[in-house]
């Protein structure tokens, strides 16, 4: 028996996200990707009541995760983002707080792959549980967040660096991680030297194959 989720953290421009949707199709599992999380979140923040109220807080999980078995995962990754950002700090601590909450019951649904930067780390003592890690240098991933988003080359470098900050600063205020290791995760890829193709079907052999070793 394989494992149950396969939990992807990307790297912006490491073309982590279209990994994720082939081998959610590969497998016939769920796609929860950041703009679902975010969607979780952002229904949840409608009410801040909701982030302190457990049951109400499972409801919302329950409801938009529920939902999710009728949306292709082109369909998917067109839900919109949340005003997570603009949130004053306290506000935006406790909805961080929900999106772990929300990672970890996509994750005892099983049958999903999530790709989400911290979502390797929220998950980390789970044994059914693939981390997988995707990544590339700078220079390429600027490259193709360039070419993507049809923006200069110096804008898309900004936006690299500006997401490599915000990531390092999420791990570390939430996740107690000053430095990201290859030990928090089960498969490091380089999308430099290795093509999405070649990426997904080592992911799909080890998502398939038994966990043989606790953690």
């Amino acid at each position: 028996m394989g494992y149950r989720v396969v939990a992807i953290s990307p790297t912006d421009g490491s073309a982590g996200e279209a990994l994720g949707a082939i081998v959610a199709y590969k497998l016939g599992f769920r796609l929860i990707n950041e703009q679902v999380v975010a969607r979780v979140a952002w229904e949840a923040g409608v009410d801040p009541g909701v982030v302190a109220d457990v049951e109400r807080r499972k409801s919302v999980v329950a409801r938009v995760l529920g939902g999710l078995g009728a949306i292709a995962p082109a369909a998917t990754a067109e839900l919109s983002g949340s005003p997570i950002v603009d949130d004053p700090a306290p506000r935006r601590d406790a909805l961080r707080g929900l999106i772990r909450n929300v990672l970890w019951e996509s994750a005892e649904a099983g049958d999903a792959v999530i790709v989400a930067h911290a979502a390797s780390l929220a998950l980390a003592t789970r044994a059914d549980v693939l981390r997988v890690l995707i990544t590339a240098s700078a220079e390429t991933r600027a490259r193709r967040l360039a070419e993507t988003q049809a923006i200069g080359e110096a804008e898309a470098e900004k936006l690299v660096a500006r997401g490599d900050a915000n990531r390092a600063d999420y791990l570390k205020r939430f996740y107690g991680v000053s430095t990201g290791l290859p030990t928090h995760y089960d498969i490091v890829l380089n999308t430099d030297r290795v093509a999405p193709e070649e990426a997904a079907a080592l992911i799909l052999t080890a998502a398939r194959a038994t966990s043989r070793f606790a953690r």
